[in-house]
């Protein structure tokens, strides 16, 4: 089974400025949710055999606090996407090419210097195929919101519905599984 979760809270999070790849720490209250979500695990009897995260310090410090004592392996493709020169922007005064592509994702095109989508999309699903292989082990992916959207959308092509507009909190945990067949489960919100 593969569980993917998002981080817990940042202090740039919690000020609404788009962190990217902006290396931050969990703010108390991410350090709280990401020690809940351990809990939360742990209540269901679910262990984890392998744990990857992005290398960015808040994906890491989840991962620690969810699965402690499990090594984490850092995989460059769990990170957030890159916002380029809209890295640390303030969400609440963003800029008129910002608002365009955040308020449909799908149909309109990443700012010029931001990663696109598709790239996203594909490093995460290149992670999810390479896992396929594993699926007798429980495996934790600690990423960020947009990173999780890619993978999420991956999982799901085909069935009609998409991540991209969807709101993805602090802490939230899909999960999905490859069949027999090879084809990962659609994914589901379980947390």
């Amino acid at each position: 089974m593969i569980y993917i979760i998002r981080h817990g809270q940042t202090e740039q999070n919690n000020r609404k400025l788009l962190a990217g790849h902006g290396d931050y720490l969990l703010n108390q209250a991410g350090i709280d949710q990401a020690m809940e979500a351990g809990r939360w695990f742990a209540s269901r009897s679910i262990r984890f055999d392998e744990v990857y995260s992005s290398p960015l310090r808040r994906a890491l410090d989840t991962a620690d606090y969810v699965a402690p004592g499990i090594p984490v392996t850092i995989d460059n493709r769990l990170i957030e996407m890159c916002f380029g020169p809209y890295e640390g922007m303030d969400l609440t005064k963003p800029l008129p090419e910002v608002v365009t592509f955040f308020q449909d994702f799908e149909h309109n095109p990443a700012p010029e210097g931001m990663e696109t989508l598709a790239s996203v999309t594909a490093r995460l699903g290149s992670l999810l195929e390479e896992l396929k292989e594993k699926a007798d082990r429980n495996i934790l992916l600690s990423t960020h919101a947009i990173a999780m959207k890619g993978a999420l959308t991956w999982l799901n092509r085909g069935c009609g519905e998409s991540f991209w507009p969807k709101f993805i909190d602090n802490c939230a945990v899909y999960t999905t599984e490859p069949g027999r067949d090879g084809v990962y489960t659609p994914p589901v919100q379980i947390r």
